[in-house]
């Protein structure tokens, strides 16, 4: 999806500022203005912080100016998102919070996954009155057997207790503000409501919300989320139990077994079973991280579930046995097209969740599994896809390298979450990715609470097969490609970044890594530079821009580019990257897009020390 600029409040009278039911609509307080304005790369000392809205970012340099970490600044802007960003992430949600603790000068995680309800069977994508898998949009989508147990708000309590120094009700105050003032509605905001019309109208609480009158809230109004802003307050006074136990969790089990249609909408909208039990029983997962090491770098990304950090750093393994830096950019992006290839043939094969799987992490990331799986790489032409998976029983990093049988895998992750880098004064750095996944997740929004449910189960494999690493099981977390990243250089943080973008996330972080580290561009020209997205495909999707830049020359050693857009998981742009990187004399460079979903949003705490 597209995000255009939004547009900037400043120019509108009040009677230019339409009411928009649902979410009264009125200027904005002189002491409380909103924030629309968009930069892209901001350079200073105290802190910093890299997001897609300003609303969000300015949430965050607020708590980092208040003496917060980087972790209540990440929750701050992360809650801020819900309210600005609800199509992409919120409390309906999970994701995975990477941190780099100064003291300590470790990097840890944490895994605030969905998971699948108890009472899911394996056969819960299949349509009962046909026998056959339900067609994956509309129906499987939009639907209460799409929604996994929320993991967002879990995560943002354990980043505060392990890192934090404020309560969870604190870190939320900006959040609530946002909520109740309101924000701009920009273009984006309402050809994402458009785009979602049918699947939105389909609910009496989600249309209620989303679609006042009829219709999506107009390009300049304000938009208030009165639910939202009470929920938050109840989260704030009860905790994250206020959310997994009580009157709360009963309207969500509720909503996903009885979702609250509409009596003229024509979608099946098949029921779950997530029951309040399952809300109570979710717990995030304190995990370490991947490990690599790359060009004197150490690269940390998430483990599994999440399939970032194994693919990520076996994608580095492999690239480090070449020196791209010499080499013409035809060829270190050849290179780079066949090391993804090779990574994602694996990820298929090996990675789920480890608490159902026995997923090989420690051969996946090993540099001789990565030596011997380049020896695979041609430079003089592309390998034909899709690749087969290596044995990673049997390696030693000496050519020939063997195979296993390749993974039969369907991409089914979808474009919409977001991202989001903090620093703060002490060098403590987050790096957090969150998603609802489909852009608008399932299309329901729980009745009065003013946030939308997920649709992450779609993550799992369609057709359930024993011998799938991604199959379906109860309380199974699904394979994600998210990939919050930091690199420390000598102990110390280097770059953090990460991107939403569903499996190009991937591809995204890596080729980023590749243009600063490799290519020697700055952080924020890393970012701008056009992408292309490898995933083992027969094809590789690319944005325009890249195919008219460098298409002629990797054609011509075989690489079958075609224009993103064209593909289920991929939009006209690959990926909304945000990084934070720290230089030598103490300061930081914040870079978000400059183009990209009509840009990002990169602040600091100060431009001078």
């Amino acid at each position: 999806m597209n995000r255009l600029p939004r547009r900037a409040a400043a120019g509108l009278s009040a009677l230019a500022l339409a009411l928009t039911a649902g979410a009264a609509s009125l200027p904005a307080a002189h002491a409380d203005p909103r924030h629309t304005e968009k930069t892209p790369t901001a350079t200073g000392y105290g802190g910093a912080v890299s997001t897609v809205d300003p609303e969000a970012s300015a949430a965050a340099i607020e708590v980092l100016r208040k003496g917060g970490t980087a972790a209540d600044a990440a929750v701050a802007a992360a809650a801020t998102l819900g309210v600005t960003e609800p199509y992409s992430a919120g409390i309906g949600g999970g994701g995975y919070f990477v941190y780099y603790d100064a003291k300590s000068r470790t990097v840890s995680s944490i895994d605030g996954r969905e998971t699948a309800p108890a009472g899911i069977t394996h056969d819960a994508f299949i349509n009962p009155a046909t026998g056959q898998p339900y067609p994956f949009t509309p129906e499987l989508v939009t639907s209460g057997v799409a929604v996994g147990v929320p993991g967002t708000p879990a995560t943002w309590a354990r980043a505060l207790q392990r890192w934090g120094k404020l309560s969870l009700g604190e870190a939320l105050k900006p959040a609530i503000r946002v909520a109740d003032r309101g924000f701009v509605v920009d273009d984006t905001f309402r050809q994402q409501t458009l785009d979602n019309k049918a699947r939105f109208a389909a609910f009496t609480s989600t249309s209620k919300l989303y679609l006042p009158g009829g219709d999506a809230p107009a390009v300049g109004t304000v938009f208030r989320n009165h639910d939202l802003a009470a929920t938050y307050r109840l989260l704030s006074k009860g905790g994250v139990d206020a959310f997994y136990r009580g009157p709360l969790a009963r309207e969500i089990a509720q909503t996903v077994q009885a979702p609250p249609k509409t009596p003229d909408t024509t979608l099946p909208v098949p029921v779950g079973s997530m029951t309040a039990a399952d809300l109570a029983k979710y717990k995030v997962a304190d995990q370490g991280t991947t490990h690599v090491t790359y060009r004197g770098l150490d690269v940390y990304g998430m483990a599994p579930s999440s399939s970032g950090g194994t693919t990520v750093g076996e994608a580095l393994n492999i690239l480090k046995t070449s020196e791209l830096s010499g080499m013409s950019p035809t060829q270190a992006l050849h290179h780079y097209i066949e090391a993804s290839s090779l990574a994602f043939a694996d990820r298929g094969k090996y990675v789920g969740d480890p608490a159902f799987v026995d997923v090989p992490t420690a051969a996946l990331t090993d540099p001789l599994f990565g030596k011997e799986r380049a020896c695979l790489i041609d430079p003089a032409k592309a390998l034909p896809k899709p690749l087969a998976p290596g044995d990673v029983t049997n390696y030693d990093g000496v050519c020939p390298a063997s195979t296993a049988k390749p993974a039969e895998e369907r991409d089914t992750e979808n474009i919409s979450t977001t991202n989001l880098t903090v620093s703060d004064r002490w060098g403590n750095v987050a790096e957090y990715t969150l998603t609802i996944e489909q852009t608008g997740g399932s299309g329901m929004v729980v009745p009065g609470r003013g946030f939308l449910l997920n649709n992450e189960l779609t993550d799992f494999s369609t057709v359930w097969n024993a011998a799938d690493p991604n199959r379906i099981e109860p309380g199974k977390r699904p394979r994600s490609s998210m990939s919050p990243t930091i690199i420390l250089r000598d102990g110390k943080p280097f770059l953090a970044l990460g991107s939403p973008g569903g499996s190009t996330i991937i591809t995204t972080v890596l080729q980023t890594i590749l243009n600063r580290v490799d290519l020697g561009m700055s952080v924020s020209d890393a970012i701008a530079a056009p992408r292309v997205s490898p995933r083992n495909g027969a094809t590789v999707v690319a944005e325009p821009a890249f195919i008219e830049k460098y298409g002629a020359g990797l054609s011509a050693l075989g690489h079958k580019l075609v224009a993103s857009g064209d593909s289920f998981t991929s939009a006209s742009e690959i990926g909304a990257a945000t990084a934070i990187e720290f230089r030598p004399d103490g300061s930081t460079v914040a870079a978000a897009e400059p183009v990209r979903r009509g840009g990002g949003s990169a602040m600091v705490v100060s431009g001078r020390r």
